[in-house]
């Protein structure tokens, strides 16, 4: 028994609003890729541009003369402005100076550079951008989401709270074997 499909059953509204739905799941993924492959391309270019700079002594037309090269060769590409060579070469430096791993730098990535920007912008300290980058995987904020939320200090409300929980969880471990232990004794 086979129906006629027509674009007013509700049967293929359902399906085209599937479709709809997977496509820009499939667009989603795919800019997300993009973001990716581009913030690892910028973090090998930050190393590079690190790298010559602390061996070559380039004068202050270097990154001038990368951009208009880059820019010349790629004109659709808005990330070669010699403003943005200059954030890459700071964003690497920030991040190498905390010698981080490869797990990390996925983390880094895994973020729109508009993030990575606001991070670098607003924090002092490797640790407290770590936290900021993590919170937003983790919870998908948006640029001025992320920007209220240092703005606010939230890292210094939670991820640096001082507590005394890990001392007094230990102490109650200890208790807890000794009362154990007493009673196993008797």
């Amino acid at each position: 028994m086979s129906s006629e499909l027509s674009a007013t059953s509700p049967e293929y509204r359902q399906w085209l609003a599937d479709l709809k739905g997977r496509f820009r799941q499939v667009q989603l993924k795919a800019a997300v890729a993009v973001n990716s492959a581009v913030l690892a391309f910028y973090w090998d270019l930050g190393a590079d541009i690190v790298a010559r700079q602390s061996t070559v002594a380039w004068g202050q037309g270097f990154l001038t003369q990368l951009s208009a090269d880059l820019m010349r060769e790629f004109p659709e590409v808005k990330g070669f402005s010699e403003r943005n060579l200059k954030y890459i070469r700071q964003w690497r430096a920030f991040w190498q100076a905390a010698s981080i791993g490869q797990q990390l730098v996925a983390q880094l990535t895994a973020i729109p550079w508009g993030h990575n920007l606001a991070i670098l912008s607003k924090c002092k300290e490797p640790d407290e951008a770590l936290y900021y980058v993590q919170q937003t995987q983790a919870h998908g904020w948006s640029r001025s989401v992320l920007t209220h939320q240092i703005e606010s200090g939230l890292w210094q409300r939670e991820g640096r709270a001082i507590t005394n929980f890990a001392q007094t969880l230990a102490l109650f471990t200890e208790h807890s074997a000794r009362l154990i232990g007493d009673l196993r004794i008797k």
